[in-house]
């Protein structure tokens, strides 16, 4: 069966089965549809680089700030593993450094400063790295005179770096409201599924315009945690990005093969905040 975690591991089968409506997907067909089921029209996750080609004009990225890497700041460890240890699992795993790319590229020939996450990394986490590397595109967006755009993915802050995690909402939400107030270039954030914790509660949401991809969870906390919390029922489809665009919580929902198309629209007009 076909999951968001093993979708890229099934070379060898010309078959693929659902997770969300289990039926059988033709793989050529699958991924020709950018993963997303051409039947149920769930939309799987993408890595960093797919993103990354998916949005931006072949050949226009440009990576900055590509040498930044966590450290252990406090020393944490589990019984499985130090987070050192964490890290270079994932390094090794992803191809990355941290949990998010940033750049300089192209969208249908719209210049812009990308930031893209990577929930293959440690959950698409905010530490110190990413929380200075968001810092740093808002900073290069500024500078260049040029609209940003950050896809997320994320569980939010990460623990294992505890106070020094939670730091970075303040951080980029300080680097997000500069942007606002010096620019007239417009900030877009697109949320993939999940876009939650600290990445929403920051940067993500103070956008000028915010899109999500359909079926997306997003929300501060998980609805399991949500539940035993308030101890009732949430509503059907509750922090979907479909729910939240009814309550005008975001402003659009875009399925993945309309979106450069529809983010290149957004990006090349002037923002009069």
């Amino acid at each position: 069966m076909v999951s968001n975690e093993n979708v890229n591991n099934q070379e060898e089968t010309k078959w693929l089965r659902c997770s969300n409506c289990r039926d059988l997907i033709y793989k050529r067909i699958f991924f020709e549809n950018q993963k997303v089921c051409p039947l149920c029209n769930f939309h799987y996750r993408l890595t960093a680089h797919e993103r990354i080609e998916l949005l931006f004009d072949k050949g226009s990225f440009v990576e900055i700030n590509a040498h930044l890497s966590s450290v252990d700041l406090l020393g944490f460890k589990t019984p499985e593993e130090t987070y050192e240890e964490t890290l270079r699992r994932n390094q090794e795993k992803t191809g990355l450094k941290e949990a998010c790319i940033t750049g300089r590229g192209k969208i249908k020939g719209v210049e812009c400063i990308g930031i893209v996450f990577d929930f293959f990394f440690m959950g698409g986490s905010m530490g110190t790295v990413v929380g200075e590397k968001v810092a740093r595109a808002f900073e290069e967006a500024l500078s260049k005179e040029l609209p940003l755009v950050a896809v997320t993915a994320s569980g939010g802050a990460r623990m294992q770096e505890g106070i020094f995690s939670l730091m970075q909402m303040a951080k980029t939400s300080l680097l997000a409201g500069r942007f606002k107030r010096e620019s007239q270039k417009a900030f877009v954030t697109l949320m993939t599924n999940p876009t939650t914790g600290g990445v929403l509660a920051s940067f993500a949401s103070l956008a000028d315009f915010i899109i999500a991809e359909p079926g997306a969870l997003i929300g501060f906390a998980g609805p399991r945690v949500i539940e035993k919390t308030v101890k009732a029922k949430l509503p059907k489809g509750f922090q979907t990005a479909e729910f939240l665009y009814e309550r005008g919580l975001i402003d659009m929902v875009i399925p993945r093969s309309k979106l450069s198309e529809s983010i290149s629209e957004v990006i090349s007009i002037g923002v009069n905040r």
